[in-house]
This record gives C-alpha cells, structure tokens and sequence, in this order.
C-alpha cells in the first residue's frame, strides 16, 4: 500500500510533535513553578493578548482557550480568588461580564510571558521548517 505522504515528511510531523509536546511540557512546568496552573496561564494570557483591548468577554475567552463557557466561568472564579482577575459588568450590556487582569495579573503573565518568548521562536523556527517539508 502506497503512503500519500513520504518518509521525510513523517520524520518532519514527528519531529514538529516531539517539540510541541516538549513545549508545553516546558510551559507546564513554568507554570507550577510561579504557583499556578497551565490552564490559569492561558487564561491570563488571552485576557492580556485580546486583540485591540485589555480585557475580554467570558464567551470570547471560552472560544479562545476552545472550553465551554461553563468551564471558563469556574476558570476565571479561581483566578479571581488567587487576585489575578477581576469581573466588571460590561459596558454597553450590564449583563455581559468583562474580564480584566488585576495588577498582580499583569505583574504574573509578563513574567511567564517572557520566560517563553526564547521556548516560542524556537518552536517557529520549527514550525516553518515543518512547513517546507510538506508539499
């Protein structure tokens, strides 16, 4: 049976997955390090990096970790109890809940965020070179 993909190609998604993987096993890591857990990074991170704002809706944060919002509801609850978050009712719509990062939230995701900065060029690197080798 013939593949549709060649050897070099299977050694190129292999290696990609194999740094992936080593990746986010480097970001757990860090993560339990500064106290909190990967999950509560990604929410930090995604509240910090929303595009065009500061902060974010629950329902967008739930698309951008790809959970339910319900999920995302008990997620925020326990940053909020840690000080990294807090809840303000929205601004145009008093029953949307925007989500924003508290000064000691600031302070926790620049500090990860900076720890990975030299972890995620690297992974690029190996992103483009994953993409060369697919045809």
């Amino acid at each position: 049976m013939s593949s549709l993909l060649n050897k070099s190609e299977f050694e190129a998604l292999a290696d990609f997955r194999y740094r992936l993987r080593r990746f986010l096993r480097f970001s757990e890591l860090l993560t339990r390090r500064h106290g909190i857990t990967n999950l509560q990074y990604l929410l930090l991170l995604q509240v910090k990096g929303f595009p065009g704002r500061e902060w974010a809706f629950v329902g967008e944060l739930a698309e951008r970790l790809q959970a339910h919002q319900h999920g995302v509801v008990s997620l925020i609850s326990r940053c909020e109890k840690l000080g990294l978050v807090e809840r303000r009712p929205g601004r145009e719509d008093r029953r949307a809940v925007e989500v924003h990062l508290t000064a000691a939230g600031e302070r926790l995701v620049e500090t990860i965020a900076l720890h990975h900065r030299e972890e995620v060029k690297l992974l690029g690197g190996v992103v483009r070179e994953l993409s060369s080798h697919l045809h």
